[in-house]
């Protein structure tokens, strides 16, 4: 704003007696002399320029109640600005002052003076006379020292010192009675004055981030308290009389040198928020289970080596961090805090949980804490199989469960998978039972690898010496991509002593979880008795084994072991859970659930017909579904069976009354379809023809995606047939290694090339994008249930050389978006070297749409940290980004938030992509944020879909006060305590509270 159009401003004003004038954010530098004429003025704002002087003229506006100063670049203030007598509110923060003019003290009527964010090294002493004061604010300045006349001002209820460097305080602090709040935070103090204690109607006192060693006992007289906080002190014990302030809510001593708590602390039963975090703790009071409203309870990083029982009696914990702590057990009274919704163990010397426990989450966690009232271990292990079919795998399982076993001449190959128990003494003279999985070699059974190859197992691959026939390449990626690279031994069966050399040290390079090679001849038993050493060694030593389980977990294992039937109606089951001592309906069934993860029995919970039984014996189920898949008949119709084919295939008396439960046990599996339009006709798709049938292609104007698999394990593509079924142009045009789907006049067809690992699609006709987002939907379904599956998506090049060709130019779709990320928009193709738009690459093939009949097209695993704020807020942003950037940096974090939005971009389809990538979403809360129709309409409803549906992770920071309990917010947990927004904290705290939100970010992710 120019001068000139300033006198403008002022002297209308000044004609018609306003008493109101707004000259905010006009850029002015300077305030001319004629301001003086408006001496009618009662409410002066000039906050948000660039001021760095004020007129002495200013002092002739003697009427002004309200003046707003801050975020300008005033150095000093004229000493007229004493003349203002009339003055109620001055607000000077944000400014570069220096010290204050004497003048300062005439100011009589001041209610409210902000001085923070400057650079005051000391006060006047005729700061002492403004006795109506009730508001102080003078944070972040560089004082050192307190005038003593700053205890006249007794009419101060809100009092803040933080972030200066204050060694000391006056004694007279102790005359502000009238003190509600007072912010000493990010000092120098080393001690308090006892008249601390007279400040008996403070309700919030800040002595954070300071030197203090001890407090006095005239702490306790606060009794009105209800936020303290000592956080990042030296204190290393407490007064007792801390019990007295029971109006307590949030109490902070986290980051000192505490190495126990008196045992009045029980004493604040008000307490919601209690931060004990960083300090040298070894144990708790057991009355710290009076606590009973505390909600947020932070323990970590101290040396507690146990918790008491009464732990449980906190009852509405909703969060509690024990991490790096020296835990070796945790008692089960833990299991009663209902309320929980995260609990921190990590970095501990406790036993680790059983991992079918582990990955369930929280309640099934606590669940499991509560029953461990009595407990015992568990030592049993599955070893499983596998080979080629001829290897020797069963007679190798044979002779290690009876050394003794003759050699048979025409030993029948595996059909399926046999099961056989082996029990050896180990060194504490507990029994150890392996479960040996024997798996047929044939090809028909790899597809079902995956429903069997477990974690917490130990695997030998067999491998014939005398065929060398054995892919230990594919056996090795397939039990390290479906076992979490469980151990594995290559068990050479030198028949007839024919030796194989393998190279140990490749395998060993490339595949982390293969120990050794063992050698042995099963007929005449050679090398079996260190075969048998180093299985007992390995399986033994296996992670969980001998895991404490709740006792009555124990027995009904045993029980069911000892059954020897095939299967049970749940209602049976139920019944021997309550003879063994359950009493709920819940742990019952958790209990089954981990049998099942386990692999000692099959009981599937989510399928209102497979729920009702529990399968006690796995091979009656596998049995059957092999007997179908090999049957010759089957065989024949290329995999087509029907109603009446099944009975016949079941006839045996133990499948007769089960047929309808063995049929969905095949489906569950993805082992076979209904023919649409033909009721009770089903096709098994590995059985189907290798031939594939003859059909014309309209190959112009294609979309092309293709997938390349470091290692392709087999069954994707009849899983895929099985679960797409539906669209099978039709139903005819579907071949073993293939598939034609027709949609709304689109086909597609998807084939895959076993030994290139590589699936291809290509569609044709009206609605290509939107067919290609409902397979690249359903072959990310089947990706995910390979947890550690590693591939490529390929995108074709949509250049004038490329564009129409059956053969582009592919790019890797991670490679386009890292480029984007990198600001890179263009990139070149390798055909006709030509630059092309990687946006428009992404946006040809891959849809955004939100259609829900149309799943996500995005190929992108949930993997991403997405940032959801308001633009008022950006400033938060970049202080979280910064907090982040280590951990993005040390690839542990893929953040996005709009700021990565490309210029010329379609903004809308970018956040819809980032939606879907999300796995934790993080939302910046503040009354901006939910004043926001964008956000309300377009970035929370899919957020919150997906955290009901799929599991999608939410964490709000409390950036300001704010009306969140009106929303769907409320639900969902606070990354920090919503009483205590950030922009109440001062910078050390708030630096704190940055560095546990991005903490429980990093969990978020990672889980």
């Amino acid at each position: 704003m120019t001068n000139e159009e300033l006198l403008q401003i002022i002297q209308q004003p000044a004609k018609d007696k306003v008493i109101i004038l707004d000259l905010s954010s006009k850029g002015l530098t300077t305030l001319p002399a004629e301001i003086g004429r408006l001496t009618k003025l009662r409410l002066l704002d000039l906050r948000n320029n660039q001021l760095r002087s004020l007129p002495e003229e200013i002092g002739q506006l003697t009427n002004l109640q309200t003046l707003y100063l801050d975020n300008n670049q005033l150095r000093s203030l004229p000493e007229e600005i004493g003349q203002l007598t009339n003055l109620q509110t001055l607000d000077l923060n944000k400014n570069q002052l220096r010290s204050l003019p004497v003048e300062i003290g005439q100011l009589t009527n001041l209610q409210t003076l902000y001085l923070d964010k400057n650079q005051l090294r000391s006060l006047p002493v005729e700061i002492g006379q403004l006795t109506n004061l009730q508001t102080l604010d003078l944070d972040k300045n560089q004082l050192s020292s307190l005038p003593v006349e700053i205890g006249q001002l007794t009419n101060l209820q809100t009092l803040d010192l933080g972030s200066n460097q204050l060694s000391s305080l006056p004694v007279e602090i102790g005359q502000l009675t009238n003190l509600q709040t007072l912010d000493l935070g990010s000092n120098q103090l080393s001690s308090l004055p006892v008249e601390i204690g007279q400040l008996t109607n403070l309700q919030t006192l800040d002595l954070g981030s300071n030197q203090l060693s001890s407090l006095p006992v005239e702490i306790g007289q606060l009794i009105n308290l209800q936020t303290l906080d000592f956080g990042s002190n030296q204190l290393s014990s407490l007064p007792v009389e801390i019990g007295q302030l029971t109006n307590l809510q949030t109490l902070d001593f986290g980051s000192n040198q505490l190495s126990s708590l008196p045992v009045e602390i029980g004493q604040l039963s008000n307490v919601q928020f209690l931060y004990l975090d960083n300090n040298q703790l070894s144990s708790l009071p057991v009355e710290i289970g009076q606590l009973s409203n505390v909600q947020f309870f932070y323990l970590d990083n101290n040396q507690l080596s146990s918790l008491p029982v009464e732990i449980g009696q906190l009852t509405n914990l909703q969060t509690l961090d024990l991490g790096s702590n020296q835990l070796s057990s945790l008692p089960v009274e833990i299991g009663q805090l209902t309320n929980l919704k995260q609990l921190e163990l990590s970095n501990n010397f406790l036993e680790p949980l059983p991992p079918e426990i582990e990955r369930k989450g929280l309640k099934a966690i606590l669940n499991f804490y509560r029953q461990q009232q009595q407990t015992d271990r568990l030592y049993e292990a599955k070893l499983v199989i596998v080979g080629e079919g001829g290897a020797g795998k069963t007679t190798l399982a044979k002779k290690i469960q009876d050394q003794k076993y003759t050699l048979q001449q025409d030993e029948n190959t595996t059909e399926g998978i046999d099961i056989i128990q082996w029990k050896f003494l180990l060194d504490n003279n507990r029994e150890f039972q392996v479960n040996i999985w024997d798996f047929g070699g044939q090809e028909i059974y790899h597809a079902t690898h995956q429903f069997f190859l477990t974690k917490r197992s130990l695997y030998a691959v067999v491998a014939d010496t005398r065929t060398e026939d054995t892919d230990f390449y594919y056996w090795l990626n397939v039990v390290e991509l479906l076992s979490d690279n469980s151990p594995l031994l290559i068990v050479k069966n030198e028949k007839q002593d024919r030796k194989r050399e393998i190279n140990e040290r490749e395998l060993r390079r490339e595949f982390t979880n293969f120990k050794e090679t063992l050698t042995t001849n099963l007929a005449s038993n050679r090398g079996l008795p260190e075969i048998l050493n180093k299985i007992k060694h390995y399986i033994s030593n296996l992670p969980h084994i001998g895991t404490e389980l709740p006792k009555t977990w124990v027995k009904v294992r045993q029980a069911l072991e000892r059954d020897s039937r095939e299967y049970i109606s749940l209602e049976e089951y139920l019944n021997i859970c309550q003879e063994y001592g359950f009493t709920k309906q819940e742990d019952k069934l958790q209990l089954s659930g981990y049998l099942h993860d386990f692999g000692v029995c099959l009981h599937f919970q989510n399928d209102h017909l497979l729920r009702k039984t529990v399968i006690l014996k796995p091979t009656w189920g596998t049995d059957a579904v092999y007997k179908v898949l090999d049957n010759p008949q089957v065989t024949q119709n290329m995999g087509q069976f029907n109603r009446s084919d099944l009975a016949n295939i079941w006839d045996e008396d133990k499948y007769a009354d089960m047929q309808a439960e063995l049929l969905r046990l095949m489906m569950k599996f993805k082992l076979c379809y209904e023919i649409p339009n033909c009721p009770d006709s089903y096709i098994a798709p590995q059985l189907l023809s290798a031939n594939q049938p003859d059909f014309s292609w309209d190959e112009s104007n294609n979309l092309i995606l293709r997938y390349k698999y470091d290692f392709m394990p087999k069954g994707i593509l009849t899983r895929f047939i099985v679960e797409m079924h539906s669209l099978i142009e039709q139903q005819t045009l579907v071949w073993k290694t293939g598939v034609v789907l027709t949609k709304d006049q689109t086909r597609a067809e998807v084939i895959e090339y076993y030994y290139q690992r590589e699936i291809k699609i290509r569609v044709a006709g009206k609605r290509k994008k939107e067919l290609l987002a409902v397979i690249i939907h359903e072959l990310e379904k089947i990706h995910k249930s390979y947890e550690r599956l590693q591939y490529q998506t390929l995108v074709p090049c949509n250049c004038e050389s490329c564009n129409d060709s059956q053969t582009p130019h592919f790019y890797s779709r991670d490679v386009l978006y890292k480029s984007l990320e990198a600001q890179n928009y263009k990139i070149q193709c390798q055909n006709s070297f030509r630059m092309v738009d990687i946006q428009r690459l992404i946006d040809d093939v891959l849809s955004t749409s939100h259609n829900p009949q149309i799943p996500m097209s995005e190929p992108i695993t949930r993997n991403q940290v997405f940032i959801s704020y308001s633009h008022q807020d950006q400033q938060w942003l970049t202080k979280l980004q910064k907090h982040l950037k280590p951990m993005i940096r040390n690839q542990t974090l893929v953040v996005w938030d709009d700021t990565k939005i490309c210029p010329g971009a379609k903004w809308r389809e970018e956040i819809e992509k980032a939606l879907a990538a999300a796995k934790v979403a993080v939302l910046l809360v503040s009354p901006d944020f939910l004043a926001s129709d964008f956000i309300a309409d377009n970035e929370l409803p899919p957020l919150l879909d997906a955290a009901e549906a799929e599991g999608l992770t939410i964490i709000w920071i409390p950036l300001t006060y704010s009306g969140y309990e009106e929303t769907e917010i409320e639900k969902y947990q606070s990354a920090h305590p919503p009483n205590q927004p950030l922009n109440s904290l001062n910078s050390g705290q708030e630096d704190r509270a940055w560095v546990n939100i991005c903490k429980k970010i990093k969990t978020a992710i990672l889980e």
